[in-house]
């Protein structure tokens, strides 16, 4: 009878799975000079061809990056506001997609421009100042002040973006062990210890990886065991696969987005398939495409296929947990497209759904 049982609910899963037609997710914007008005919660019916699109917080200015707590029950976004940048933190209902109001705090830093979560903190990188900053959750959901910030110095070989440090993301590695942060304006990719019982020094300076100079690390992605990392580097398109191995990371292979000459470069965002079998990359510049590459069974990358984004400024984009789509936002033309991704060879195909929305920045699927 248990067997029948376990059977029925397999079989059940796997129908559902099958039959699912529709898709919801939540979108970070950019406001100043945009037709947007906040964040937005956006359902998307991929049989019918049909969205639907609801305001869920106005009044923010620049809420571009946010996250989902991992009970799902809260969601997290930074304010852009150069000096005047705050850290968010709102209720969630997931089954309506709205927002409520907790509290907000100063970001304490310039230029916040990604934010992560695990169960005990808030990690954000500030691309203007160069630094990374550690807020405290409290059990209500709202944030807590300013609890650290590292500082980093130095700059590198591109003297009109490397100037300075610029601090890019900040992630917590999968075994929580680490958070991994990449700063564009030095080229190294830093590791530091995570230390949530710790007072004030919750993060302590571990290693680091010089990746190649005037590259320009942004955005990373691990495999779900954390033993590869693949990272994209903005201002010449490298993409990069590393090692990782209790905080040590060694480069294993590097690649490029770019597939023709005389190109202005702006690689964005890279995220890898649920089945860790395929790697996606955006670039923005005069190109405005993403490229698909397929990961061989020592995790090194080969090179599969590279298409339009059918917009401009392709910064962020979001593969469905399913595998089946993959939708990008187009920053500057303001609408967010959708792709049907081939899940046997990961080649992408655009579907007739576009989404006009100003300025999407960040789309994250609940």
């Amino acid at each position: 009878m248990k067997k029948l049982l376990a059977f029925m609910l397999i079989m059940t899963s796997l129908f559902i799975n099958a039959q699912k037609n529709n898709y919801n997710f939540l979108i970070g914007t950019f406001t100043t000079n945009t037709p947007s008005e906040g964040i937005y919660s956006i359902n998307v019916d991929v049989k019918k061809k049909t969205h639907s699109i609801q305001y869920i917080a106005k009044g923010i200015d620049n809420p571009a990056f946010l996250a989902i707590s991992p009970d799902s029950n809260y969601v997290y976004t930074v304010s852009e506001s150069g000096d005047k940048s705050t850290i968010n933190a709102f209720k969630f209902d997931k089954p309506t997609g709205k927002l409520t109001f907790i509290n907000k705090v100063s970001a304490g830093a310039s230029g916040p421009c990604y934010i992560a979560v695990n169960e005990r903190h808030i990690i954000t990188a500030n691309y203007g100042s160069g630094s990374l900053c550690v807020f405290g959750r409290n059990e209500n959901g709202s944030v807590t002040d300013l609890i650290q910030l590292i500082q980093h110095h130095g700059g590198s070989y591109n003297k009109t973006r490397q100037a300075a440090p610029h601090v890019h993301q900040s992630v917590f590695t999968p075994d929580n062990q680490f958070v991994i942060t990449n700063d564009l304006g030095t080229d190294y990719v830093n590791v530091y210890k995570y230390q949530p019982d710790a007072e004030k020094e919750l993060l302590i300076a571990f290693d680091s990886l010089l990746v190649k100079p005037g590259s320009g690390p942004r955005h990373l992605t691990f495999t779900k065991t954390g033993e590869t990392a693949y990272l994209l580097q903005e201002l010449d398109g490298t993409l990069s696969v590393i090692n990782y191995n209790n905080g040590r990371l060694n480069l294993l292979q590097e690649t490029t987005v770019i597939r023709q000459p005389d190109i202005v470069n702006g690689a964005a965002d890279i995220h890898l398939s649920s089945d860790e079998k395929f790697v996606y990359a955006t670039n923005r510049g005069s190109v405005n495409n993403i490229t698909c590459f397929k990961v061989l069974k020592n995790k090194k990358l080969v090179f599969v296929q590279q298409i339009s984004t059918l917009g401009v400024g392709p910064r962020n984009f979001s593969i469905t947990k399913d595998g089946k789509y993959l939708l990008v936002g187009n920053q500057k033309s303001n609408e967010i497209v959708v792709f049907k991704r081939n899940t046997a060879s990961g080649k992408l195909k655009a579907t007739k759904i576009r989404i006009k929305i100003g300025a999407p920045v960040c789309l994250v699927e609940f």
